[in-house]
């Protein structure tokens, strides 16, 4: 096990790295063709946002999901950065003084701190579209079909029935704390979605059966509920040091988390059962599935 840790987080290292690299190249200063210019404050903030760290988690989870059934690695490694421009998006705005309210991501300040909330704005915005962009740019080489489809189930993902709409129950529930099955829906709309278009991807990308895209669907679904479950109980026991953001803050807010309901010794009881339920749909594709399976553990065993 040792072993295939030491494996996996190689692997998640340098998909990082190469994952910051193309983001890098994508947000240069030059202007693309059919674009007119790139205002300099804006694209600083835009760079600034999603260069600032991270695992890059999610676009790890396409590069392996479509690696596991033999897709195109370049393919994969653009369609990763435009999910994690999606997700950096997010994060800007979730951090602004009407949203969350937090200073800090990542350690460092957060963009509407370090820019100012105007610009913080138009960055996120510029990031989820650029998102798109990436994907349909003829420099991702997909069949048309593939590129319509993945660019329909990230805009879903993404969007009013997924991120941004669970975004909206969650400001809701400061007001009115929901049930235990608003919370599983709230979660699976605001982080479990994008967690969940990153492994069904690998199977656009690689156009794969419509078996294992649902396999990989279904698997993104699980780590995703494990992903959102460790983070509630990391902000309730880590502190804001270790995390680079604020913890502690869904508890003074009121809003209720499964943890908050259940209590700390069902929520990691529950944690083990969501990572046990992923590896076994990955058991059809044997060994090639190690990395997504340690990918699975990784994410309910993360201190940060």
């Amino acid at each position: 096990m040792d072993a295939n840790r030491n494996t996996f987080e190689t692997r998640l290292k340098n998909n990082a790295r190469d994952i910051e690299a193309l983001l890098d190249a994508l947000l240069s200063p030059s202007a693309l063709s059919d674009e007119i210019a790139r205002p300099e404050t804006l694209r600083d903030a835009m760079h600034y946002a999603v260069l600032n760290g991270g695992k890059r988690l999610r676009p790890f989870l396409v590069v392996e999901s479509a690696a596991l059934l033999g897709g195109d690695a370049e393919a994969a490694l653009r369609v990763g950065a435009a999910l994690e421009c999606v997700h950096c998006y997010s994060l800007v705005h979730d951090d602004l003084p009407a949203m969350d309210d937090d200073d800090l991501r990542r350690g460092k300040p957060t963009v509407h701190i370090k820019f100012d909330e105007a610009t913080a704005i138009l960055a996120g915005d510029s990031l989820l579209t650029y998102a798109f962009d990436i994907i349909a740019a003829p420099e991702t080489t997909l069949p048309d079909m593939s590129k319509a489809s993945l660019v329909l189930a990230l805009a879903r993902a993404a969007g009013l029935g997924g991120m941004a709409g669970g975004q909206a129950l969650d400001l809701a529930a400061e007001k009115q704390p929901p049930d235990e099955a608003g919370i599983i829906r709230l979660q699976a709309m605001k982080t479990g979605a994008l967690i969940r278009f990153a492994c069904e991807a690998g199977a656009v990308i690689s156009a794969s059966l419509a078996e294992d895209r649902r396999r990989l669907r279904a698997f993104g679904e699980k780590i995703g509920l494990a992903f959102q479950l460790a983070d509630d109980i990391l902000d309730l026991t880590s502190d804001a040091a270790t995390m680079g953001k604020a913890t502690g803050k869904d508890a003074a807010r009121g809003k209720g988390t499964l943890v908050a309901l259940r209590g700390m010794e069902w929520a990691e009881t529950q944690l083990r059962e969501h990572v046990r339920d992923a590896e076994a749909l990955l058991v059809p594709y044997g060994a090639r599935a190690s990395t997504l399976i340690a990918a699975a553990h990784f994410i309910a065993d993360r201190k940060s």
